[in-house]
């Protein structure tokens, strides 16, 4: 519980003791992703990744894996016609996947058979990413996670340095 003082302005809780980090607890998170048309990059994410279009807007698209209101949503640049791509943007977005191995294998097939541009296979040493592109350029990672015991997975990225291996993954 924080105990700070809402008065107090130098970092105590009034009484000269450092009051308690706040910290936030995540339940779940959603992807906002600037788009040139959200309304033509919206089949994408339906077709290829299964999500369904819950709510539409004059400049937006929301879409949801299916428990939620909304897990992406597309918003309209600005000024579309002028719009690219920066150096300076989000690396991936990672997406973990249910299933095995031959699952994540499937995705990949699926990704190949809808023309969807692949970047890369890797070995992360807790789990594998299959890592593709949306009509926009924004890269997305499908991710099947290998080790399930957190504080396992937390020791094998710091030994390991959090590797990004290639990966032989053959698409089904």
């Amino acid at each position: 519980m924080n105990t700070r003082d809402p008065a107090s302005t130098d970092g105590t809780d009034g009484a000269g003791d450092i009051a308690e980090e706040v910290r936030p607890r995540i339940r779940r998170t959603h992807l906002a992703l600037f788009v040139k048309d959200p309304f033509a990059s919206a089949p994408w994410y339906e077709e290829v990744l299964g999500m369904q279009v819950t709510a539409r807007g004059a400049r937006w698209v929301f879409l949801s894996f299916g428990q939620k209101h909304h897990d992406i949503a597309l918003i309209q640049v600005d000024e579309p016609e002028a719009a690219t791509r920066g150096t300076v943007n989000m690396q991936h977005y990672g997406l973990e996947i249910e299933g095995g191995l031959d699952d994540l294998r499937r995705l990949y097939g699926m990704l190949l058979r809808k023309n969807v541009e692949v970047v890369k296979t890797t070995d992360h040493k807790v789990g594998y990413g299959l890592y593709f592109h949306d009509p926009d350029g924004h890269r997305f990672e499908f991710f099947l996670e290998l080790v399930h015991d957190d504080e396992e997975a937390k020791r094998l990225l710091g030994e390991y340095n959090a590797p990004s291996n290639a990966l032989d993954l053959q698409p089904l």
